[in-house]
């Protein structure tokens, strides 16, 4: 027994070097990562479990030599890579850690460049020939910059006249893209990329004419800085993002929050219906992350509390990693999760948080607190709750859902309520979904 307690630890501890190198390891288990390290000299053996360190990433394209040319989403979307990535290639060369680190920045850096691409190539052609060029996540956020940028200027040059000469442009466009719907002959995926591109497209034509019913004139009233807006400016804008001054960069603001499009690849995936509760919740959860807190949305089960994170996840391009919590978790299954998010930059959504025993809540308090305070003092590594240092990134977020009133459901303690900023989710307004 002595010999294996000490075989477990040394096993963890090695697991523990390997996390801590690619965090996005953290969000596999002990016995999925040893499945990955027993088979380093084969790269196609980390391809049953990228789903799970990447959002978007179902599979990677490897060319005959090994040599990683594109992913692939699990809607079967290609993106070619702007550079390739050989696994073979000195320090990489049985290190899977050092080369999924590789992937990753040049999955940002591809994205970056072919959203370069496609908002010049927006300006000279014609929107529903544009739509079948790119891919669907640049389709939504390029189309939503020029929304952006096209709405300024309506309100720039004639106010509120402006604007309702814009609603008729953007009625067009809309008809446009239904008559393309209508005339048939489209993929399963340009089906899905044109579904959230109608949806987003009737959210931003209602908006624009709520503005103009309200006589808005100026960009500085908050009808309009209260909506989810984006720019492609110099990175030195947004603090915290992953480009450096002198880059272009996308560059997401809603109300006073201001933050670093996240370049994460999500696929080509489907987006909720906004409605004012949609709105009010994004109003809530950027203005926490904004001030350096969780958010927590509350209320009961179908008000949509755990896809409008996702979904607001998906507006900056970040990876959100949604987390069932049972009374059967205990802290260090919560501190490895923790570690993951906070060294990756990614954002964690707890489900039924409430659920967790009220013995391990005091603790995740005082994680949360470690990670949130690491943030407030601008540091590059911290030391975790459990002494380990670790590094930080800054763009890391801790979401709470959570059901009220059931039974077996915990009151939170004072210290951890602190933490987060409430939103209480009612039933949402069907309507304008159906």
């Amino acid at each position: 027994n002595k010999f294996l307690d000490l075989i477990q630890k040394g096993l963890n501890e090695y697991l523990e070097t390997k996390r801590l190198a690619f965090p996005r390891f953290f969000f596999l288990s002990n016995d999925e990562l040893l499945e990955i390290l027993s088979q380093t000299k084969n790269p196609l053996a980390v391809q049953p479990h990228l789903g799970k360190c990447f959002e978007g990433i179902a599979r990677l394209t490897f060319d005959d030599n090994q040599v990683i040319t594109q992913m692939i989403s699990p809607e079967h979307e290609e993106v070619p890579l702007s550079s390739k990535v050989d696994p073979n290639e000195g320090n990489r060369k049985g290190n899977v850690e050092v080369w999924l680190c590789d992937v990753e920045d040049v999955m940002i850096t591809t994205l970056r460049s072919v959203f370069s691409e496609a908002l010049q190539d927006y300006a000279v052609s014609e929107r529903t020939d544009w739509v079948d060029r790119w891919p669907g996540m640049v389709v939504l956020n390029a189309s939503q910059r020029y929304w952006t940028s096209e709405v300024e200027e309506a309100l720039r040059a004639k106010g509120a006249s402006g604007l309702k000469e814009y609603h008729e442009r953007l009625q067009k466009q809309l008809e446009g893209i239904v008559e393309k719907v209508r005339a048939g002959n489209l993929s399963s995926a340009m089906r899905t990329t044109i579904g959230a591109l109608v949806t987003i497209d009737v959210h931003q034509r209602d908006v624009v004419e709520e503005m103009a019913a309200l006589g808005i004139d100026t960009t500085a009233a908050f009808e309009w800085l209260s909506q989810l807006r984006y720019y492609w400016e110099d990175a030195a804008s947004v603090p915290g993002g992953y480009f450096q001054a002198g880059t272009e960069t996308m560059v997401v603001r809603m109300m006073n929050a201001v933050r670093p499009y996240d370049f994460e690849y999500l696929g080509n995936s489907f987006r909720l219906v906004i409605t004012p509760l949609t709105d009010r919740c994004y109003r809530t959860l950027i203005g926490a992350i904004h001030l350096n807190l969780g958010g927590a949305p509350e209320g009961p089960a179908g008000t949509g509390k755990t896809e409008t994170t996702k979904d607001l996840a998906k507006a900056l391009a970040k990876q959100c990693v949604v987390f069932n919590c049972s009374d059967g978790l205990d802290y260090l299954a919560m501190a490895k999760f923790f570690k993951g998010v906070a060294a990756s930059g990614a954002w964690a959504c707890f489900d039924e948080f409430n659920r967790i025993d009220l013995e391990v809540l005091s603790v995740v308090a005082q994680q949360v607190m470690s990670v949130l305070v690491a943030i407030r003092e601008d540091r590059k590594t911290f030391q975790f709750t459990d002494g380990q240092v670790i590094n930080l990134d800054k763009e890391v977020g801790f979401f709470i859902t959570m059901n009220p009133g059931y039974a077996g459901r915990q009151e939170l303690p004072e210290n951890l309520k602190s933490l987060f900023r409430g939103v209480t989710m009612m039933v949402p307004d069907r309507e304008i979904i159906m």
